[in-house]
């Protein structure tokens, strides 16, 4: 009986000394974009690895997830009031290309898919006929937050496709005009989140070098503080 009480103040202890240093599960979260940006925000969720859904978020520089996003492969995109039987267009632009105070070559296309089932999207799987395969944020240095923009048409009955000048580039996309072609102006859903490039953030450092060959990496990379890890010892010592 004592042993198990040792053991679960020792836990608590822990517990309670990672609080207070700061653990990065709970100090590392995507934040709301500002309130100007969120009338583009409507039922739509996109979720990444680690960050989870970034709904109407700003990506954090924290974890180097800035980095991290331009090379993680395509998005859970989730449509929970999709039609099971119906048939949606998926579109992901960057309307801030290359900056948003100078967005000259708008609309960048960074996705767009086709012939997705709504039962599918629904779910949050993305399949269907890609027009454009997925390409991952890649804001270029000094150019300041870009919006990453997902939007939801209902296909129904329409076949879709790029003219020949539309399918050689990604940017300079008249996104109105391809819209408006199909009949495809109103959207079921969609959203937004925002990032910049990594290196334009404060919280940057400089990657570590590695270790010098046969010296041991540094034992303090330890996610426990040595607050912690000394309480630890110090209870089992006595129990």
């Amino acid at each position: 009986m004592g042993w198990t009480m040792g053991l679960a103040t020792a836990a608590l202890f822990v517990g309670l000394a990672m609080v207070a240093t700061g653990s990065p599960q709970m100090t590392c979260a995507p934040e709301p974009v500002n309130a100007t940006d969120t009338d583009l925000c409507n039922g739509l969720e996109v979720t990444y690895p680690e960050v989870g859904n970034i709904d109407c978020k700003v990506i954090p520089s924290c974890n180097g997830y800035r980095k991290k996003i331009t090379t993680w492969s395509q998005p859970m995109v989730k449509y929970p009031m999709a039609s099971e039987n119906s048939t949606y267009m998926l579109v992901m632009v960057d309307p801030d290309a290359p900056s948003r105070a100078s967005p000259q070559a708008r609309y960048w296309r960074h996705w767009l898919v086709v012939d997705i089932k709504g039962a599918d999207l629904k779910k949050g799987t993305v399949k269907g006929q890609e027009l454009t395969t997925y390409e991952p944020p890649t804001p270029p240095p000094q150019t300041g937050f870009h919006r990453y923009q997902f939007s939801v048409f209902l296909q129904d009955g329409k076949a879709i496709s790029l003219l020949p000048q539309e399918s050689a580039a990604r940017g300079f996309w008249g996104l109105e005009q391809f819209l408006i072609r199909f009949q495809l102006t109103n959207p079921e859903a969609r959203t937004q989140f925002m990032t910049q490039n990594y290196e334009d953030s404060p919280d940057v450092s400089p990657e570590p070098a590695p270790p010098a060959q046969g010296v041991s990496a540094p034992k303090d990379k330890l996610k426990m503080s040595g607050f912690a890890f000394l309480v630890c010892v110090h209870l089992a010592h006595h129990l």
